[in-house]
């Protein structure tokens, strides 16, 4: 899924994310785009958010949706800004070792069910994004739904840097591409 603002502050563009401590993963790209928006990236463990939020540590986290609904932040942080800024990918691995003891069928099977499976996880987490964008609306969260160029082009400098590289170049250009 892909990660969002939120906030025990009003959050409606890049600009309102200027001061705010911001929780990050211990993570430098993470720190660095906060950076870039305005905000002052915070590392602080997942377990000790709750806490963290509440006792004003931090303003604001960035997470999917689900994930904001069911840790319950939804009690502390009043404002979700669908802004999407990052979605991680989800990668189904399986060693050569064992690929290659398998026969042609049962890597046939693999793939299959590896597909459908992938489909079918699609389907159920958006339909527990909507169950949590509707329970948090009930919670009296305002959600809010900003212009996302605003964001690339407060990030673009992260872009520039990473293409120094000619592999993360090829990358971020497939990447884009599939928009």
């Amino acid at each position: 899924g892909s990660r969002s603002f939120y906030s025990t502050q009003a959050l409606n563009s890049p600009a309102d994310l200027k001061g705010q401590k911001i929780r990050v993963m211990e993570s430098q790209t993470a720190i660095n785009m906060v950076k870039y928006l305005g905000g002052s990236p915070t590392p602080v463990s997942w377990g000790e958010l709750y806490t963290a939020l509440q006792q004003g540590i931090v303003d604001g986290a960035e997470n999917n949706l689900p994930s904001f609904y069911l840790s319950y932040h939804y009690e502390v942080c009043k404002h979700y800004m669908v802004d999407e800024h990052t979605a991680l990918p989800d990668e189904l691995l399986i060693s050569t070792i064992v690929w290659d003891k398998l026969s042609k069928q049962e890597q046939k099977w693999l793939k299959e069910a590896a597909m459908e499976s992938s489909e079918y996880e699609k389907k159920i987490w958006r339909e527990a994004e909507l169950h949590a964008l509707e329970e948090i609306k009930k919670a009296g969260v305002k959600v809010t739904y900003p212009e996302k160029e605003q964001f690339r082009e407060m990030v673009q400098p992260m872009y520039d840097e990473f293409k120094k590289d000619p592999e993360m170049k090829k990358t971020i250009e497939a990447i884009q591409a599939i928009k």
